[in-house]
C-alpha cells in the first residue's frame, strides 16, 4: 500500500513539473492574455489519456495499479482543472466576459475532442 502511494506521488510530481514547464513555455510563446498554456496542456493530457486508456486495455494489458499511477498520478497532475477555473475566474473578475466564455467552451470541447483523437490513435497503433 505504501509503495503504491509513493509511486502515485512520484508520478504526480513528474506530471506537475511537466505541466508547469510545458504550460509556461506555451503561454510565454503565445504572449497573450488568454490562457493558451493551460488549454494546450489540458488538450495534450486528454489526448494521451485517451491513447493510454485504449493501449492499456487492448494491447499492453497493464495492471490496475499501474493504470492508476499513470492516469491519476501523472495525467491527473499534468492536466489541471483548477488552473482552468482560476484563469476563467480571473477573466471574469477583469470583466473579460467573452474571453471567459471562449475559455470555458474551448477547454471542454478541446478536451473531449483530444480524448477521442487519443483513443483513435491508440487503436491505430
Amino acid at each position: 500500500m505504501y509503495q503504491k502511494i509513493l509511486w502515485l506521488g512520484l508520478a504526480g510530481m513528474l506530471g506537475t513539473m511537466a505541466r508547469y514547464g510545458l504550460g509556461g513555455l506555451v503561454q510565454k510563446s503565445a504572449g497573450a492574455e488568454f490562457p493558451w498554456g493551460t488549454l494546450a496542456v489540458n488538450a495534450l493530457g486528454c489526448f494521451f489519456a485517451g491513447m493510454f486508456w485504449v493501449l492499456s486495455e487492448s494491447y499492453v494489458h497493464l495492471g490496475g495499479q499501474t493504470r492508476v499511477i499513470i492516469l491519476i498520478g501523472f495525467m491527473g497532475a499534468f492536466t489541471t482543472f483548477s488552473s482552468f477555473i482560476l484563469e476563467t475566474g480571473e477573466l471574469m473578475r477583469s470583466a473579460e466576459w467573452v474571453r471567459a466564455g471562449i475559455n470555458i467552451v474551448l477547454q471542454n470541447l478541446t478536451g473531449i475532442l483530444a480524448l477521442f483523437l487519443g483513443m483513435i490513435a491508440g487503436q491505430l497503433l
